[in-house]
C-alpha cells in the first residue's frame, strides 16, 4: 500500500485547482493534514478581501488529502464553512485537520484555517465516504 505522502503526491498531480492556488503540503500523515497557500490579488472579491471561495477550497483539498492518506479513495459528501475573520491580500493561511471519527465507511473531519498571526480565519467541517478501492 502507498504512504500518505506518495498518495497526497499522486492527488496534486492531477489536481489543477491546488495547483492553481499554489498549495504546498506542509503534514501529511494518516488522518492528518497540514496545507499552506498565500492570498494573491487574483483571489480577492470586489470588497478586496479574499473570495470565500479560497478558505473552502485551501480546507477541502486539506480534508481530501487527510481522508485519502490512509491508502482508501475517499470524497466527501458533506461539508461547511464558517468564516470568523476577514482574509486579505499577502495573508499566508495554514490548513489543519483533525479527524473527529472514522469508521470502515465514513469519516468526519474538522479543518482550521489560520493566517500569519496564527488567527483562526475559518472553521470547516467535512464528511466523507470511504471506497474499497485502493490508491
Amino acid at each position: 500500500m502507498k504512504t500518505p505522502l506518495e498518495i497526497v503526491q499522486i492527488m496534486l498531480e492531477k489536481d489543477a485547482f491546488s495547483q492553481l492556488l499554489g498549495i504546498e503540503v506542509l503534514q501529511i500523515s494518516e488522518g492528518s493534514c497540514q496545507l499552506a497557500m498565500s492570498v494573491s490579488k487574483d483571489l480577492l472579491n470586489g470588497f478586496h478581501i479574499a473570495h470565500g471561495g479560497i478558505c473552502y477550497s485551501l480546507a477541502d483539498s486539506a480534508l481530501a488529502f487527510a481522508a485519502n492518506s490512509y491508502g482508501f479513495q475517499c470524497v466527501s459528501i458533506e461539508t461547511s464553512i464558517s468564516h470568523v475573520k476577514k482574509v486579505v491580500e499577502n495573508d499566508c493561511l495554514v490548513a489543519t485537520v483533525k479527524e473527529l471519527n472514522k469508521t470502515h465507511k465514513t469519516a468526519l473531519y474538522e479543518v482550521v484555517v489560520t493566517n500569519q498571526l496564527q488567527e483562526a480565519v475559518a472553521f470547516f467541517k467535512g464528511s466523507v465516504v470511504i471506497s474499497s478501492k485502493i490508491w
